[in-house]
Parts: C-alpha cells; structure tokens; sequence
C-alpha cells in the first residue's frame, strides 16, 4: 500500500493511526511528515514531560531531546505492537523520568562531597523524588497490562484524552475503552497493593 508516496506494508497499519503513518513517513526522511508529527503531538507531549518535570524550561529541553529521539528512530516504531502516539508517549515519559533521576543523582552527589547541605537538599526535593518514585512504580506496574489496557490507560493518563477520544483514536467501541480502563486499574490497583 502507498500512503502519501510511502511504501506501507500491507496490515502495517489501522486507518485510525495517522501518528503511525506519519513516522513511517519520517523513518523514510520525509520532513514534511515530521513536521505534522510535531505539529499534532508536541502539545501532550509537552503537557505529559511537564507534569513528570514540573519545571518549564527543563520541560521544554526535554520535549526537544524527545522529538529528536523521535525523528532519529522512527525506524524502529513497530506498528503491529501499538499504536504511534502511544509510542512517542512512552520515549515522552521515559525521558521526563531519567531527567529526574540525572538530577537527583547529581544532588545526592553534591551532598555526598559537601556542596551541597543535606537540609537544603531535602526541602522540595524529597517530597518530588517521592512523587516521581510512586510514579515509577504505577508505570512500571502499566507496563505488566495487557497491551490494549496499557494503551486506553497511557493515553488517558498520559496523554489526557477522554473515554470518546481513545475509542475514536484506536477505532473501538466506547464501552470497549470503559472496559478496558476499568479493569486495567483494577489490575494496577491489585499489583499496587491498593485495597480501597
């Protein structure tokens, strides 16, 4: 199949996933589609980094690194494992989350050698490590869903879209996503050890 002068495997694709055609397209070098790619995602991505990060700039320097980790790699954007937004979404976090663990790495050896003091150190950064350490622990618990659970839950929490968006954005019924969102927290209450 030829989808705007890219050669698409046939199945490749569902018609739905216009994130996946788009890095298809710039796995082959096209610009243009890269380009809508950043033009369609860069917002929730921004969004997602800077709920991880908090800070703005170091948000904005991330979405950066991420795009480029997008546009260098796009060659290894699978579409029979998910969906592309999903994809883009995962580098997104997990580039939000290394960021903090370089900051809190660099902290803790400040505070190791004496340059920086302990009680300063703990001011607002303890209680953020302890908020994104809880958030690694529910990624990493998404991680063990079914992938059509993790997908409604990532792109839900993650990429903040409604019930009706995800049904449209997977091409699924809306009581499917109800579906799969209720029992995929019902799964990641029961592996967090979460009982009300």
């Amino acid at each position: 199949m030829v989808i705007d002068g890219a050669d698409v495997p046939e199945g490749a694709l569902e018609p739905v996933d216009q994130v996946g055609v788009l890095l298809l397209l710039a796995a082959q070098g096209d610009q243009q589609a890269f380009a809508r790619l950043y033009d369609m995602l860069a917002p929730r991505v921004f969004g997602l980094i800077l709920r991880v990060l908090v800070d703005r700039s170091q948000s904005e320097e991330v979405l950066q690194e991420v795009f480029l980790e997008v546009w260098q790699s796009a060659g290894r954007f699978a579409p029979n494992r998910g969906q592309g937004r999903s994809w883009i979404l995962t580098i997104a976090h997990r580039r939000a989350v290394d960021r903090v663990r370089s900051a809190q790495a660099s902290a803790d050896r400040d505070i190791r050698v004496g340059l920086r003091d302990l009680d300063v150190a703990h001011d607002g950064v303890a209680e953020q490590v302890e908020l994104k350490i809880a958030g690694e622990r529910v990624a990493g618990a998404l991680a063990t869903l079914p992938e059509a659970q993790r997908e409604a839950l990532t792109l839900a929490y993650y990429g903040g879209y409604s019930q009706s968006e995800i049904a449209a954005l997977v091409g699924a019924p809306l009581g499917t996503i109800k579906t799969r969102m209720r029992d995929g927290l019902s799964r990641l209450r029961a592996q967090m050890g979460v009982t009300a």
